[in-house]
């Protein structure tokens, strides 16, 4: 006797291949620049549903199920004067973000960290300091983070604390093609200028793809956050020099810079920044600076009162471009030409 067998159904509910899920979330330091992105992508912002305890502690639940996608979370680690966190509170709400995301089941989680917090605390500078800047890395990677996008790192030797990939971005495209396009009409005018010995790298590059000549600064650092400026190396006489740096904070730095130049015979003054924080009486010292004009990114949300000689540009289109190749699996430094980890 043949006892028939009847097939297995096959398992048409079960995809082998599921398709792929982009969010995008944002701390509440970078919620406009997060906005900004998830509309590029056109995707919504996800809801992350922070907020403050009256004790300080920060509490965060997803809006939605985040099950299965790769969650982009926005978040610089600086201060928000507006939404009244410091660079401590931000640096902790992007590591609840991440717990959150982690205990939601998404598939891949990645900090779009723009501006990192502490990155200036990279050595030890003096006997028993800490590297606040490795440390900030090992709790990003114990929160849980699959990968860090940030910008313009202060040192890139920064991602060697991390052993989660890092992708370098650097905002030198937008801040060269502002000064090509909106400050001379002939670049044979303008001498890129080095703040210090430490940034000469960044301006050389800088001044080569504008096809600018570059000088340097001499300066020394007696204590922290003041700085006394020497003298130029190079020619400034009768150009327009822009000064390039990574970093914004107090002003002090930059304000002597420029009188430096100015002394020095250039005919006028401008800086370029990828991160300008404009802690303390920032606005005040640089707007009673020589200074004819200052550019940054929104890697780290306007303070409010600005004076008028400060312009912000948006990294979006470039944060946008990376997440993208992120998400898709391609290149990210094809954006850069490789370049990207140069400086």
């Amino acid at each position: 006797m043949s006892v028939e067998v009847e097939p297995r159904p096959a398992r048409s509910s079960v995809p082998i291949e599921s398709e792929k899920r982009m969010m995008v979330a944002a701390g509440r330091t970078s919620v406009e620049l997060g906005a900004r992105i998830a509309s590029r992508l056109g995707v919504g912002l996800t809801d992350a549903g922070l907020r403050t305890f009256s004790d300080g502690e920060v509490y965060c639940r997803y809006a939605e199920s985040i099950r299965g996608a790769d969650i982009f979370i926005v978040q610089s680690t600086c201060t928000n004067e507006r939404a009244g966190l410091t660079v401590n509170d931000a640096l902790m709400e992007l590591a609840v973000m991440v717990e959150a995301a982690i205990g939601a089941s998404a598939h891949r989680v990645i900090a779009v960290a723009p501006f990192y917090g502490y990155s200036r605390q990279d050595k030890k500078s003096a006997p028993r300091e800490p590297v606040t800047a490795r440390l900030v890395a090992k709790m990003l990677e114990v929160a849980g983070i699959d990968r860090l996008l940030t910008m313009d790192l202060h040192a890139g030797q920064i991602q060697g604390f991390f052993s989660k990939p890092v992708d370098h971005m650097t905002a030198m495209p937008i801040l060269t093609q502002f000064v090509r396009d909106s400050l001379v009409d002939d670049v044979s005018n303008l001498v890129i200028v080095a703040p210090d010995a430490g940034r000469v790298k960044l301006t050389r590059k800088f001044a080569q793809k504008i096809g600018a000549p570059y000088a340097l600064l001499e300066k020394e650092r007696p204590a922290q956050q003041v700085a006394e400026i020497g003298y130029v190396i190079g020619d400034v006489r009768d150009k327009v020099a822009v000064i390039v740096d990574d970093i914004i904070n107090t002003g002090g730095t930059l304000a002597a810079a420029a009188q430096t130049v100015i002394d020095e015979g250039a005919s006028r003054v401008y800086a370029v920044a990828t991160h300008g924080l404009f802690s303390g009486d920032a606005f005040q010292t640089l707007a009673q600076s020589p200074l004819s004009g200052i550019v940054v990114t929104d890697t780290v949300p306007p303070r409010d009162g600005a004076p008028d000689l400060i312009r912000v540009l948006t990294c979006a289109d470039m944060l946008t471009d990376s997440i993208r190749r992120i998400f898709t699996d391609d290149s990210v430094s094809e954006i850069f030409a490789g370049e990207n980890q140069l400086f």
